[in-house]
Parts: structure tokens; sequence; C-alpha cells
């Protein structure tokens, strides 16, 4: 499967970290976030990646140029940061099948897996990965209701009244069908073209979204303190997977 990455922000938010750089090129563990999504993608069956880029898209391209650990890269360029939906129209001619969608700035450790073979087993027109947060978080993302077969039949980006506390992680799949509902977006207050409005879109044409919990952990990171809270959960993370293989290795000469 195909996978889009959406990485053209300027990342102000993270200032002065991306002061001299593109926001997916900010390191978390001495990884960039890029790299870490390249590789989530990969170990999720990606066979190309389409990369989305904008603000300083050079120092992106001149790092990675047209591959990444054996998986081709194709670049597209976002002239103006008009919203995630005009971002993914960019991806469009690149596409030719169901795809992987996957936010630059994410760091994920999850069944990313699950909701690519979700999307294989072709009864879905999208799946998304989705986790439940505090309800006074929830007007902080765009939200998720479900029905009792676990199928997404609304969502909201940002609501003052949230109805759930159920939202969207920044991993995505689709059917080209998203295509179609981004050109029909349009502008919100923002000025953007949203991708709840086109996630709604598909909704309200009857299309079938499923909805699958996160196993696992992600930090969006937009915030310089967002990064630090990423290295100390994966060096948690790390620790943990460590001292397991130290165990394995003792039995292992235990058993001997």
């Amino acid at each position: 499967m195909q996978a889009v990455v959406l990485a053209a922000g300027k990342g102000t938010r993270l200032r002065p970290l991306t002061d001299d750089k593109p926001k997916v090129l900010v390191e978390v563990n001495g990884t960039p976030l890029i790299e870490d999504v390249f590789d989530n993608l990969i170990e999720a069956g990606a066979t190309e990646l389409v990369v989305v880029v904008g603000y300083k898209a050079e120092q992106i391209i001149d790092r990675y140029g047209d591959e990444y650990e054996g998986v081709p890269i194709t670049y597209t360029h976002q002239r103006e940061q008009l919203g995630l939906a005009h971002a993914i129209l960019q991806a469009e001619p690149h596409i030719d099948g169901p795809f992987m969608l996957m936010l630059g700035d994410n760091v994920f450790r999850g069944n990313l897996g699950d909701v690519a073979s979700r999307q294989q087993e072709e009864r879905a027109d999208a799946a998304f990965l989705v986790e439940e947060v505090p309800y006074e978080e929830a007007s902080r993302y765009g939200v998720l209701d479900t029905n009792e077969y676990g199928e997404v039949v609304e969502v909201v980006e940002k609501p003052d009244d949230p109805p759930s506390n159920l939202v969207m992680t920044g991993f995505y799949t689709f059917t080209p069908a998203i295509f179609h509902a981004c050109h029909l977006v349009q502008p919100s207050d923002r000025g953007e073209y949203e991708l709840p409005d086109a996630i709604d879109l598909l909704i309200q044409s009857g299309r079938t979204i499923d909805a699958i919990r996160l196993d696992g952990w992600r930090i969006d990171v937009g915030y310089p303190e967002d990064r630090d809270r990423a290295e100390e959960r994966l060096n948690e993370t790390e620790g943990t997977e460590t001292e397991g293989e130290e165990d394995d290795a003792d039995q292992a000469v235990a058993d001997s």
C-alpha cells in the first residue's frame, strides 16, 4: 500500500526548534520526526512514500533523496499551507489505490498495521486509528462518534461540546474517494480546507469508515515540551524492551 506523509508545515509553535528547519526534521532522541514516521509506515507495509513538502522543502529532499531504506519516495509540493484537505490533494496525482496517511509530526508506538489490514479487507472505504482522551481535552481534537459496529458516524473538529471522548490520532487509511471529498470542501472559518469536513462528506455519501482503537501510545509534537515528553516516553519504552531482552537472555542461560 502507498503511504502519504504530510510534511509541509512551518511548525511555528515549535520555535525556536524550527527557526532553521522544517517541523518534521526536529529530532526526538536524535531521530528526525519524519524518519520515525517513515519507519512506522514501512513496518505497516508501505511500498512507496509520497511526501507532501512545503516549508524549507529542500532540506527534506536533500536529506532523503529518492528512497528511504529501499522504499521509493515521491515528493509533491504544497505551495500554500491551506489545511490538511488541501495538502492531501497535492498527493492525488501520485496515488492509484487505497493508501495510508500519516501526519509528519506524530511519534507513534502502536498498532498501525491493524488499520492497514482492515483497509485491505475492502469492506471499509476508510479506517482510522483512534484513542480515548479525557473529556475536558477532547475539544482540542477532531472528535468521533461511532455506532454499535465501531463505524464512524460523525466527525467534529474541535467542538465546544464533544459528542464523545474518542479522537483521531493522525494515522488513517483511505480509498481515492477521499480526493473527491477534499475537492468539495469549502474553507472553514480559519480559511483552511479541513480534513474532518472531507471525512464528513464521505460519511454523508454512505461510505463506511471503521474506527480502530490505538493499542500503544502516540504524541503529537506541536510544542517543544511535547518533544521532551516524546523523548521521555521513548526512553521508558526502550528501557522496558531492554529489560525484557535481558530477562529472556538470563532465562536462556538458565535453561542451558
